[in-house]
């Protein structure tokens, strides 16, 4: 079973920046898609970013012009490129493609002053 292993959070102040990075265990290309995810405390899981094989990106409106998300299907790594940060942008982000259960720990993103 496939594994993802995220990283890069971490504590920044609002208007900064962090890239995030996922680590596949096997080729992120046997998925159709990959997405970034994000989950703050109390509230539910939710897609922020997404990016398919053929290399078409979507965004939450919450985050359109201020995330970016790429892939290198080379290192079977995919990343989420964070800028002008908000504190509503706090939350543990995960990669995961749309369909399966293959949840990794995550990563913790805080932005706070």
């Amino acid at each position: 079973q496939v594994q993802f292993v995220e990283s890069g959070g971490g504590l920044v102040q609002p208007g900064g920046s962090l890239r995030l990075s996922c680590a596949a265990s096997q080729s992120i290309f046997t998925f159709w898609a990959m997405g970034w995810y994000r989950q703050a405390p109390g509230k539910q899981r939710d897609l922020v970013a997404q990016i398919t094989s053929g290399g078409s990106t979507t965004y939450a409106d919450s985050v359109k012009g201020r995330f970016t998300i790429s892939r290198d299907y080379a290192s079977n790594t995919v990343y989420l490129q964070m800028n002008s940060l908000k504190p509503e942008d706090t939350a543990v982000y995960y990669c995961h493609p749309p369909t399966g259960q293959y949840w990794g720990q995550g990563t913790q993103v805080t932005v706070s002053s």
